[in-house]
C-alpha cells in the first residue's frame, strides 16, 4: 500500500509591486521627494505606497537619521534584494523584446581610468568590435548596487560582492610611496627619511598609507607636512608637480614610471587584493560583457 503525506504548504502573499518600486527608490535617496521625482509621482503617493507596504508587513521601515530616511535593519535586506530582483527584470524584458545591449557604462576609479584604462583605450575598442564602452569616472568608488545607472563597474582593494552581483578578479596589484626623481633623490633606503616631505593624502582612500605601513611592516613616519586631496587622482597630481610623496596603486601611475615623471624609492609590495570587474549576475553571461572581461584578463596578465 502506497501512503501520500500532504503538507500544507503556505504561500505567501506579495507585497504590491508598485509599494516594492516606491520603497527600494527612497532606500536609495534617503528621501521621498527624490524618489518621487525619480518615478515621476507627487510625493503623497509615495508616502501612500511606503504605508502599503508598512501594513502589508506590519511594521516600521523607516526611521529618521537627520533629514534623511534611513530604513531598519530588515528593510534594508529586503531593499538590497528588491534592487537586484528589479536589475534582473528590466534586463529580461529587454531580452525578451529582443533589445540586445551593445552598450556598457562602465563605472571606473578616475585615477585608474586615466592612468591604466586610457592609454588602453583604443586597443579595447578594436577587440570589443561593435560593443560600445561608456568609461564613468568614479571620484568616489561605490558598489554596483548603489548604481541603477551604470551596467559594470572596477573596484579595487578588498571587496565582497553582494547578493546578485558578480565579480571578476582580473589584474593583481601593488602599492608603494612614489615621488619626482628631485624629491626622491635625497631619500635613503629607510623610509623614515620620508619624513621630510610632505605627505599627500587622498580623502577617497584616507587609510591607505596605514595599510601600506602595516603591510610592509614599516614603522609610521612622522611627516613633516600634511596635504590632503579630494580623490586619488588629485594626489597624484600633486605627486608629479613634485610637492610632496603619495602613495600609489602601481597600476594608476606605471605609465609616469615608464616615462621617468615619478619614481618609487622603496619599491612596491603587493596588495591582498587586486582589480575586479563587477556587473550584475544576469549579465555575466551575457556576449557583451564576456567579451569586456576577456580583454581585462588579457590586459591584467600582461602587466
Amino acid at each position: 500500500m502506497i501512503h501520500y503525506d500532504f503538507v500544507n504548504v503556505v504561500i505567501m502573499r506579495l507585497p504590491p509591486l508598485n509599494a516594492v518600486r516606491a520603497f527600494e527608490a527612497v532606500c536609495r535617496h534617503g528621501s521621498i521627494l527624490k524618489a518621487a521625482e525619480e518615478l515621476s509621482v507627487v510625493r503623497g503617493a509615495v508616502r501612500q505606497q511606503i504605508s502599503t507596504l508598512e501594513n502589508h508587513f506590519g511594521f516600521k521601515l523607516f526611521t529618521r537619521g537627520g533629514r534623511r530616511l534611513v530604513p531598519t535593519l530588515q528593510a534594508s535586506a529586503f531593499a538590497e534584494a528588491a534592487s537586484a530582483a528589479f536589475d534582473i527584470l528590466q534586463r529580461a524584458a529587454s531580452e525578451l523584446e529582443g533589445v540586445a545591449p551593445g552598450r556598457i557604462r562602465l563605472g571606473v576609479p578616475s585615477a585608474f581610468a586615466v592612468w591604466w584604462l586610457m592609454p588602453r583605450v583604443a586597443n579595447m575598442q578594436a577587440s570589443l568590435g561593435d560593443i560600445a564602452v561608456d568609461i564613468v569616472p568614479m571620484t568616489v568608488v561605490e558598489p554596483l548596487q548603489m548604481h541603477p545607472e551604470l551596467d559594470a563597474v572596477i573596484m579595487g582593494g578588498e571587496y565582497r560582492p553582494a547578493a546578485g552581483i558578480t565579480a571578476l578578479r582580473f589584474m593583481e596589484d601593488e602599492f608603494g610611496p612614489v615621488a619626482t626623481p628631485a624629491l626622491a633623490k635625497p631619500l635613503s633606503r629607510d623610509p623614515a627619511a620620508m619624513a621630510a616631505l610632505t605627505v599627500l593624502i587622498s580623502r577617497s582612500v584616507p587609510k591607505l598609507w596605514d595599510e601600506w605601513f602595516a603591510e610592509s611592516s614599516t614603522p609610521p613616519v612622522a611627516f613633516s607636512r600634511r596635504q590632503e586631496f579630494e580623490d586619488l587622482l588629485l594626489a597624484l597630481g600633486a605627486a608629479r608637480s613634485g610637492l610632496g610623496i603619495a602613495l600609489a596603486p602601481r597600476a594608476s601611475i606605471e605609465d609616469d614610471l615608464e616615462r621617468g615623471h615619478l619614481v618609487a624609492p622603496y619599491g612596491f609590495i603587493s596588495r591582498p587584493s587586486g582589480y575586479s570587474l563587477c556587473c550584475r549576475t544576469p549579465d555575466a553571461k551575457r556576449p557583451a560583457f564576456a567579451a569586456l572581461s576577456g580583454w581585462l584578463l588579457r590586459s591584467g596578465a600582461s602587466v
